[in-house]
């Protein structure tokens, strides 16, 4: 049993714009957003779709919209809302900009970072997101075991909605897709800011699952 997933990132958003953590926060997709999603839509408007989903978040929800709107292959018209594959939650850090986040998590750490994405170069996925919870004063931040336990059941989920050799759309988030990457043993992929708008294709087996390829914004399927 093979399901062949489709995992894209959300459109970009002002927050994303504005350089601010988001997590469980809503910012509406920029006019540059709205494009990242209608983009994404005709590279993969070959592509039918037995089921597609997004986060519950809107700025996913509304990509995937834009998603299937270029969508010629027969697939669902609307995506079904699955919460499991939100974004991290980074409590007290919503909404805040990103260069006081790094600066506030430098000191839960021995050495300096000079951005997130050096912080999770050198960290990993994990010890990113437990120092988060960690530096949270109010410890509203998931942590890695939390934040993983909810995506696992989100993959189940879809195990248990389709069989093998369907294929799958996902709308999901930044820090979400580089953690599952990094939870599938490819840590070289994870230190990688995904890019809105771009895929991951995962083969998705009944107790396994492999990257076929990340961050792609080019490809036509």
């Amino acid at each position: 049993m093979a399901i062949n997933l489709y995992m894209v990132r959300h459109g970009e958003t002002y927050f994303n714009f504005l350089h601010r953590f988001q997590g469980w926060s809503d910012a509406p997709l920029t006019s540059k957003g709205i494009q990242h999603g209608l983009d994404a839509g005709a590279r993969l408007g070959s592509v039918h779709f037995d089921g597609a989903y997004s986060s519950d978040l809107t700025r996913a929800i509304h990509t995937a919209r834009y998603i299937l709107k270029n969508n010629q292959a027969k697939s669902p018209s609307e995506p079904t809302e699955l919460p499991d594959f939100r974004e991290q939650f980074f409590g007290s850090f919503e909404g805040i900009d990103s260069e006081v986040v790094t600066t506030t998590l430098g000191a839960y750490q021995s050495e300096p970072f000079n951005t997130y994405s050096d912080f999770i170069t050198e960290l990993g996925m994990a010890e990113a997101m437990d120092t988060i919870h960690q530096a949270d004063p109010f410890k509203f931040a998931e942590n890695d075991e939390q934040w993983w336990t909810r995506v696992s059941h989100g993959f189940e989920d879809i195990r248990a909605r389709h069989h093998d050799g369907d294929n799958v759309l996902i709308v999901s988030h930044g820090t979400t897709i580089r953690g599952i990457a990094d939870k599938l043993d490819r840590h070289d992929l994870a230190s990688n800011s995904v890019k809105n708008g771009a895929l991951m294709r995962i083969e998705l087996l009944p107790d396994t699952a492999t990257i076929l390829s990340f961050n792609d914004d080019t490809t036509v399927f």
